[in-house]
């Protein structure tokens, strides 16, 4: 499994069962909290694109597909919110979940989240969340499994500010792949504890206006596969570091950090670094292949580990910087001299393929020969 989802492959589809529950005006069940209630396991629910307003459901089910149709399903929390948590509470079995977009939810302990996410597996595909004080949070059980693929998120806000687009806690496999989390707010674009995690082929970018702190945190460690990322932080941000791991400690008994082909753009410079791994573990570290841009230390600086060819270029190697375009900005900009980047754990670690804005993955014609995550310049 770990080859298929490295190399790209779609993502399983679960099983639906043979009639769709219709949700939307006019339907059977005009309130998704309606259908939520009525739908047994292996059911599928088709939800009519538009705006649901307070619609907060839980969903408990062994297996479950939500998915929208005719277009996108815009939930707005309005105040509400399920069990006090989140627009959608999913906990009990295998949920698959696409086209929704979770907005403006709100809650006393100011952990309000679009979806929170307890127990079993969750696939969210193109989905978006917007405006909540968390984005996507789950549990802490170490045998939940989420996987989250072509989703945005941006602008989720707690009061206090410390917020996180996307966070993972301690369970037991994280997936992220061709999304896009930006303008996040002193909190972290993308923060996980989960053992496993495989983050591949996304943008995860501060933008103008956006001032998070880390873009990439696994505070306890764990093992982290960081494939074909764009990774910019702006000049606004209070935090000098890009990416973070071990910050709080180290849990369980392997830790390892691998970070190929990725695009590290800092912009705020004055002591900065691409990494940080804290003492206090015995941990596998291996860069190769990753394209550097700004004045943080160098990578090397994280403590002992394989670094090989990790260029660094300054901002004219790129399309246009300023738009945030990391694209090499011709062939000779950034050239195509990368070195093997080898396997992990059995398994190849070169991309099939690159993150295309926003929020898509194309395959690469061939390996990937650049370093960085883009490998079509933008001019031949």
């Amino acid at each position: 499994m770990l080859a298929a989802i490295a190399a790209g492959a779609a993502l399983p589809v679960l099983a639906a069962g043979p009639a769709p529950l219709r949700v939307g005006p006019g339907r059977t069940f005009e309130r998704i909290a309606d259908a939520a209630r009525a739908a047994r396991d292996g059911d599928v629910v088709e939800v009519d694109a538009g705006e649901y307003r307070g619609d907060v459901a839980v969903f408990t089910q062994r297996r479950l597909t939500l998915r929208a149709a005719g277009g996108r399903v815009r939930l707005v929390a309005d105040g509400r919110a399920a069990e006090d948590k989140a627009i959608w509470v999913m906990r009990g079995g295998d949920f698959e979940v696409e086209g929704f977009d979770f907005e403006g939810c709100r809650v006393d302990g100011r952990n309000g989240a679009g979806i929170r996410f307890e127990r079993g597996r969750l696939v969210a595909r193109d989905c978006g969340f917007f405006a909540n004080e968390m984005g996507l949070l789950t549990s802490n059980d170490p045998e939940a499994e989420l996987a989250v693929e072509g989703c945005e998120f941006a602008r989720n806000l707690r009061p206090d500010g410390h917020n996180h687009q996307l966070y993972a806690g301690r369970i037991g496999s994280l997936l992220v792949r061709g999304c896009w989390l930006h303008h996040g707010t002193i909190g972290h674009l993308l923060k996980s504890r989960a053992a496993l995690n495989r983050v591949l082929h996304n943008r995860l970018t501060d933008e103008p206006g956006g001032r998070s702190s880390y873009e990439l945190e696994f505070p306890d460690g764990g093992v982290a596969l960081v494939v074909g990322n764009v990774v910019q932080q702006s000049a606004a941000t209070e935090n000098p570091i890009l990416v973070s791991f071990g910050a709080e400690g180290y849990r369980g008994p392997r830790h390892a950090l691998v970070m190929v082909h990725n695009t590290l753009v800092d912009e705020r410079g004055g002591g900065s670094r691409f990494l940080r791994v804290a003492p206090g573990a015995t941990v596998e570290l291996r860069a190769l292949n990753n394209l550097l841009c700004g004045d943080a230390e160098a990578l090397e600086a994280a403590g002992p580990g394989e670094y090989r060819h990790n260029p660094r270029v300054d901002r004219r190697a790129f399309a246009d910087a300023a738009a945030r375009d990391y694209r090499p900005a011709s062939a000779r900009a950034v050239p195509a001299d990368a070195v093997d980047s080898g396997r992990f754990d059995g398994q190849t670690l070169a991309p099939r393929f690159e993150y295309r804005h926003p929020c898509r993955l194309a395959p690469l014609d061939g390996a990937a020969r650049r370093p960085g995550a883009l490998q079509q310049p933008a001019h031949a």
